[in-house]
C-alpha cells in the first residue's frame, strides 16, 4: 500500500488523509499540540467554547457531507433563527432577509432601516438602469471595483463590506471578486442587472435554507472525528521543516517533534499547510509555485470570548449577533451570541451566556499590537455601546489567529492555477487549504478532498 504523508492536521489536511482511507497508509503531522487548526476550543468559566470557526457553511455540501459520514450527522444542527444584523449608523440595524451578500434584490427593502442615507438608496435603486456588458472571460477585478460602479459606494461600504470582512477580514478594495465573490463574479459574466438577477434567482440558494449549521457540543468536534474516521497516524507538535527527494524518486520530510528530530519517507505528500509555510518547504523543488505562495497575504485576527452570569446580566442581547461596517471606524468587526444562535448551550449550560467579539481587518494590525487585557477591554466597551449591555463578565479569554486569514487579492484565481500547475509537475506531490478555493470549513473540505483525487 502507499504511503502519504500529510503535512498540516487542520481540517483540509485531514479531510484528505480521510480521502485516501484504504487506499494508503497515511501518516499526519501537525504542528500545534492538537489537530483542528482554525477549528479550536478552550474551556471558559468551567465550559468549553470554539474559539475559531463556530459554524460551517450549509449552502455548499461538502463540511455537512462529511460531518455526516464521519458519524455526527446527528449532531449536525441550525442556529436559531435571526436576521443578520449590521451595526451602523449608532444602532443595530436588521438586513431584509433575500439578500446575498449584503445586497437586497429589492433596494425598497432597505426602506426605513436607516442602513443607507436616501442618497445612497436612490443610487442603489438606480442600478437596473445602468447598461452594465459582461465581465470579459477570465478578466479580474476587486469587488469594489466592480461593486461600486454597479451599486454605489454606500452600498458596498455599509453592506458588503461588513459580510465579506466577516469571512476574509479583507477589504472590498483589495479582494478579487473572482475569487472571494465566485457567484457574483458568474452573474457580472453574463453582463445586465445584478439585481435583476437576484430576484431571477440564479445565485443557487434554496428558499429558507440556513446558510450555516453547527455541531451539537462545538463545531470543534468535527476535525477529532475526521481524524478517527481516517484510520490515519496522526503525530502532534511536529513541524515539518524541510522537504527532499530521494534518489529513488520517493520524498522525504524532516520534522522538528517534541522527542527530537523527526525523519519520515512516503511515495506522497500532501501539503496542507498555510500559503508561507508551503512557500518554504517548496522553493527548492519549485521556485515559481513558491513564489506565488509567497506573495499572499494574510490579515491578522483575534476573538474575544466573553461569559456571563444570566442572573447578573439581565440585559444580554436579543439575536445572533451582529456585524460592524469598517467606514464605523471601530475595532470590533463582529460579534456572536453563542448562548442565543445554539440553543443547545443554553439547555446544557443555563447559568451561562457565553459572547464572542472578532477583531482584526487586513491592514489594521495595530488595532491587535496590545496587550491580552486591553483588547478584551476594548471588546467588552464596544459591544456595550453597540447593545447597551451593563453587565461585567464572569470570564473572559483572547485567542489570537496571527496571519489566519489570506487575503485573496486581485488575479488570485489565476496564480491558485499557476501554483496547481507548478506543483502538478512535481510527481506525488499536492496542496490544499484555505490559500487556494475558499476559506470556509467547507471550501477546505473541498480542497483537502480534492488533493487527495489528484494523488
Amino acid at each position: 500500500m502507499p504511503e502519504v504523508l500529510v503535512l498540516g492536521g487542520g481540517i483540509a489536511g485531514l479531510t484528505a488523509a480521510w480521502q485516501l482511507r484504504g487506499r494508503a497508509s497515511v501518516t499526519v503531522l501537525e504542528a500545534a499540540g492538537t489537530v483542528g487548526g482554525k477549528l479550536s476550543s478552550a474551556s471558559l468559566a468551567g465550559v468549553h467554547v470554539d474559539t475559531g470557526a463556530e459554524s460551517v457553511m450549509a449552502l455548499r455540501p461538502e463540511a455537512v457531507e462529511l460531518a455526516r459520514a464521519v458519524g455526527l450527522g446527528a449532531d449536525l444542527c441550525d442556529p436559531a433563527p435571526a436576521p443578520t444584523t449590521l451595526w451602523s449608523h449608532g444602532a443595530l440595524r436588521p438586513l431584509p432577509p433575500g439578500h446575498v451578500m449584503g445586497i437586497p434584490a429589492d433596494p425598497r427593502a432597505l426602506t426605513g432601516t436607516g442602513l443607507l442615507s436616501p442618497e445612497g438608496l436612490a443610487r442603489l435603486a438606480r442600478e437596473e438602469e445602468l447598461p452594465a456588458p459582461p465581465l470579459a472571460p477570465g478578466a479580474d477585478l476587486s469587488v469594489a471595483g466592480y461593486l461600486t460602479d454597479r451599486l454605489g459606494a454606500e452600498a458596498v461600504d455599509r453592506l458588503v463590506e461588513p459580510l465579506l470582512g466577516g469571512v476574509y477580514a479583507g477589504r472590498p478594495e483589495h479582494l478579487s471578486l473572482r475569487a472571494a465573490l465566485p457567484r457574483l463574479a458568474a452573474l457580472a459574466a453574463q453582463g445586465g442587472s445584478l439585481l435583476a438577477a437576484l430576484r431571477a434567482g440564479r445565485t443557487g440558494r434554496a428558499p429558507g435554507a440556513a446558510a450555516v449549521q453547527g455541531i451539537c457540543g462545538g463545531t470543534v468536534r468535527l476535525p477529532g472525528a475526521v481524524a478517527a474516521a481516517s484510520g490515519a497516524r496522526v503525530r502532534t507538535s511536529a513541524r515539518a521543516r524541510a522537504l527532499r527527494r530521494t534518489p529513488a524518486g520517493r520524498w522525504q520530510v524532516a520534522a522538528d517533534t517534541a522527542d527530537g528530530p523527526l525523519l519520515l519517507e512516503a511515495d506522497a505528500v500532501v501539503l496542507a499547510l498555510p500559503a508561507y509555510a508551503a512557500a518554504g518547504l517548496l522553493r527548492a523543488h519549485s521556485p515559481a509555485a513558491a513564489e506565488d505562495l509567497g506573495a499572499v497575504e494574510h490579515a491578522d485576527s483575534a476573538v474575544v470570548t466573553l461569559a456571563f452570569d444570566p442572573s447578573r446580566t439581565p440585559d444580554l442581547p436579543r439575536g445572533n449577533g451582529f456585524l460592524v461596517p469598517a467606514v464605523e471606524g471601530r475595532a470590533v468587526k463582529a460579534a456572536t451570541f453563542l448562548s442565543a444562535k445554539w440553543p443547545w448551550r443554553t439547555e446544557r449550560h443555563p447559568d451561562l451566556r457565553v459572547v464572542r467579539v472578532s477583531l482584526g481587518r487586513y491592514g489594521e494590525r495595530h488595532r491587535l499590537a496590545v496587550p491580552d487585557r486591553e483588547l478584551a477591554r476594548t471588546a467588552l466597551s464596544e459591544l456595550r455601546l453597540a447593545t447597551g449591555l451593563t453587565g461585567t463578565p464572569v470570564a473572559s479569554l483572547v485567542t489570537r489567529w496571527e496571519r489566519g486569514l489570506p487575503q485573496y487579492g486581485v488575479g488570485h484565481v489565476d496564480r491558485v492555477a499557476r501554483i496547481r500547475e507548478a506543483v502538478g509537475k512535481l510527481p506525488g506531490l499536492t496542496v490544499c487549504g484555505a490559500a487556494y478555493d475558499g476559506v470556509g470549513v467547507a471550501a477546505c473540505v473541498a480542497s483537502g478532498r480534492r488533493a487527495a483525487q489528484e494523488l
